[in-house]
């Protein structure tokens, strides 16, 4: 287990200050049990469907044994858990990772953060929230959350910590504003609590209408957007891989009749291969090698076919931290072809193929579960994986923190202006502002 996720373990367990106090800290013997099977199963689908049968030189049974010996002598609930979701974390794999039983109150902190280079930023907060009230603002540097100092290597494992694995009531930011100044802040959560039962019979419940409502909401909030500028530019907002062939064929077509397609794939977290294969598709001529898959049992070519008339104009493709998955394959592929220009933030490097299993443990108590198991790597045609490394732009322009504080995109603005459109960094700012999720 390496030294950030023994100090994260044990942050879990210690930081009462910042804990709901609905959560026990005391684990009953069911409490134990229930972690113990969970363990196992999860442990012996790795054994059995990981793609790398070495475990990246990890002695999987051993390291399985070490970690329950650790569970045995967990004191909370909290801790059990943890240990399971270190197990995997062993593998030092983006993409598996352990999915505990859902909570049974949703959360949100009312602040968004993002690593730009080599520094974290505060870039959204919600109106309303308890951040906004202690003066949390957009291009607040996070000097250090909970305790811990934000890197390219732990951000992600903070927040799956504290937004999956163990929510808090509150976390502590160490801020230093765009001028320099430092000052600490307490930022308490909001909980919403989240019926477990529905009744989706219809006779007189609207739980039925609520996951309609749900699944209006979350297509709302992963739609495209674009803008256009005459005939010389359109520009895509690309949210997430997950839209079909008659969806890609709608955005491209639009863009068919413009000189320059800027594709805006930031804070895109990836998705669907068959998606990324319909978008390359529309990009190329040809058909095109996306790359190597590399599985348990097989090596197979990933490609991508050419599907009716190609957009045959200039291409600038937009990735950030938050880039992942197939949107760092977009932008590579883009690259090795020399099919156009990626601007922007090294991406996340958090690039494999997994699939996700569910779980279920107890007989009278039923707790659901899952974990995701990576079950292919992607070598590209450079002969690398991008894999904790990512994809570096070939021209990086980054926000400042004052840019964050003034809603100003001038990484935007500088793609516009290779395109020979004129857009400022607080027009580019305001083409697709951010919208929250729906509560």
């Amino acid at each position: 287990m390496n030294h950030f996720w023994t100090r994260i373990v044990s942050l879990i367990v210690i930081s009462i200050s910042f804990q709901a106090p609905a959560w026990p800290q005391k684990i009953s013997s069911y409490d134990r049990e229930r972690a113990q099977e969970m363990m196992r199963v999860i442990a012996a689908d790795v054994k059995k469907h990981y793609y790398d049968p070495k475990f990246h030189g990890v002695d999987w049974d051993n390291k399985t044994r070490e970690m329950k010996e650790k569970l045995d002598q967990a004191d909370s609930s909290n801790r059990a858990l943890s240990e399971v979701a270190a197990l995997l974390d062993s593998l030092n794999d983006s993409h598996t990772f352990f999915l505990p039983p859902p909570h049974a109150t949703r959360h949100e902190y009312g602040w968004k953060a993002q690593l730009i280079g080599a520094h974290c930023y505060v870039i959204h907060v919600r109106a309303g929230s308890d951040a906004e009230s202690k003066g949390v603002k957009p291009g607040d540097e996070i000097v250090s959350l909970n305790g811990y100092a934000p890197t390219k290597e732990n951000f992600w494992k903070m927040e799956y910590v504290f937004n999956t694995l163990r929510p808090q009531s509150a976390l502590h930011l160490e801020l230093r504003d765009p001028s320099g100044k430092e000052r600490a802040v307490d930022a308490a959560a909001k909980f919403t609590e989240s019926r477990q039962v529905k009744d989706l019979t219809g006779s007189g419940s609207s739980d039925i209408w609520d996951l309609v409502r749900d699944r209006e909401n979350r297509v709302h909030d992963r739609r495209a957007r674009t803008a256009e500028m005459g005939d010389e530019l359109m520009i895509l907002k690309f949210p997430a891989f997950a839209f079909d062939e008659q969806e890609v064929d709608s955005m491209i077509n639009k863009a068919d009749k413009h000189k320059t397609l800027i594709i805006d794939l930031r804070d895109n977290g990836g998705g669907s291969v068959e998606t990324l294969k319909l978008l390359l598709g529309r990009m190329f001529e040809n058909e095109i090698r996306i790359g190597e898959r590399i599985g348990r049992e097989e090596h197979k070519a990933m490609t991508a076919k050419p599907r009716g008339h190609r957009f045959g104009g200039k291409l600038i493709v937009l990735v950030d931290s938050q880039s992942a998955s197939a949107s760092e394959l977009f932008a590579r592929v883009v690259q090795i072809e020399k099919r156009g220009m990626v601007l922007g933030d090294v991406s996340s490097g958090k690039v494999m193929e997994a699939k996700r299993y569910s779980y279920k443990v107890g007989l009278s108590a039923v707790a659901y579960y899952g974990a995701s198991i990576t079950d292919a790597d992607v070598i590209m045609l450079d002969g690398k994986s991008l894999e904790n490394t990512g994809v570096t732009p070939d021209e990086v322009v980054l926000p400042t923190a004052t840019d964050l504080a003034n809603d100003r995109d001038p990484v935007l603005a500088h793609a516009a202006e290779l395109a020979g459109v004129k857009l400022s960094p607080e027009a580019a700012g305001k083409l697709f502002p951010f919208e929250w999720p729906h509560e």
